[in-house]
């Protein structure tokens, strides 16, 4: 693909779709992508989950996930049956994804999206906020979201956080959760638009190697050791480095040091201008598997920063890119 296409593909951005016979969605309740505890708290108080409802609700739904080399040797459902927001639902990163892919978490097909809402029991005009652990903080809860926005749901948002949450002393439940009342959720439309892929992420790189400077922001979330290649990815056999051009923006450089939440908008734009990220230009976000690459994603977002049609996430990220490109094709770079 010429860079002239792949700059036109990220300006086709289109409005989420609406499935046929889908029925108008109501006034998003909350004022922002980002939720506070407060705020969803008193959204809940007003529009609790009954099985009778038939209007639209809010759902909040558990993003919980853990490294695998996590060294306690936490797993997300553990953390969800121990503490969550009363009537929580699941969602599996591990489960929900392309089964027929090499790489962890690629995006899953869309009748896998749809079997998986319903199974949770969310309906198309549910209001999902999504949130992470107490643990971590801020970590894959922006990746569901981002999941959720790319199969065109069209009401969703982010807590920040959970931890804040639990400090601020919102009820929380334990234990197993109870039977699920399962909904028909209509197979959705994937939007590709969201979307960044391998061969694309390959035409940028070698963009940036022939003149310097590429037309397109690749940021990437991975820490700046990573990034640099002088320390060891968390897969065995993965080289460590990064793509030709790329920025280091480390997830951790996003968030409030004590309180894993996002930093208000102003500190996050603040960040973005010191790395001398152009917001006039097309921006991928990028990570280890794709998963807290939708950090950078959803921070750009909060801080209203380059433009949402430009803005893509590279669902493979690193883990694809390095087992991908050749040794000698140069597409791996180490900062010496």
């Amino acid at each position: 693909m010429s860079l002239t296409a792949l700059r036109t593909s990220f300006r086709s951005l289109v409005s989420p779709h609406r499935l046929p016979g889908q029925p108008q969605c109501r006034q998003i309740s909350f004022s922002s992508y980002l939720v506070t505890p407060n705020e969803l708290n008193n959204a809940l108080k007003k529009n609790p989950l009954t099985k009778i409802s038939t209007s639209p609700r809010v759902v909040p739904l558990c993003a919980a996930w853990f490294m695998p080399n996590d060294p306690e040797g936490r797993t997300g459902l553990e953390v969800f049956r121990k503490g969550r927001i009363p009537e929580a639902r699941f969602f599996d990163l591990d489960a929900v994804k392309d089964d027929d892919s090499p790489y962890p978490h690629m995006l899953p097909t869309c009748e896998r999206f749809a079997e998986a809402m319903s199974e949770l029991g969310i309906r198309r005009d549910d209001e999902v906020v999504v949130y992470d652990t107490e643990e971590l903080g801020i970590f894959s809860a922006p990746r569901v979201g981002w999941t959720l926005k790319v199969f065109g749901h069209p009401n969703v948002h982010i807590l920040n956080n959970f931890r804040l949450w639990v400090r601020g002393g919102y009820p929380v439940e334990s234990g197993f959760l109870g039977p699920i009342e399962k909904t028909k959720y209509p197979i959705p439309i994937f939007d590709t638009n969201l979307v960044a892929h391998f061969l694309q992420m390959k035409d940028i790189a070698k963009d940036g190697l022939k003149n310097g400077v590429p037309e397109i922001e690749v940021l990437d979330a991975r820490s700046h050791s990573r990034w640099a290649g002088t320390e060891q990815e968390p897969r065995p056999g993965l080289s460590s480095g990064h793509i030709p051009g790329s920025k280091s923006l480390p997830l951790q450089e996003l968030l409030d040091p004590e309180t894993k939440a996002f930093l208000p908008a102003t500190e996050l734009r603040r960040v973005f201008e010191q790395k001398g990220i152009n917001p006039s230009k097309p921006i991928v976000s990028s990570c280890g598997t794709g998963v807290t690459a939708s950090i950078i994603d959803t921070a750009l977002t909060v801080a209203e920063y380059g433009q949402p049609q430009n803005r893509k996430v590279y669902d493979g990220s690193w883990t694809e890119w390095a087992q991908r490109v050749t040794p000698d094709s140069g597409l791996i770079q180490k900062k010496t």
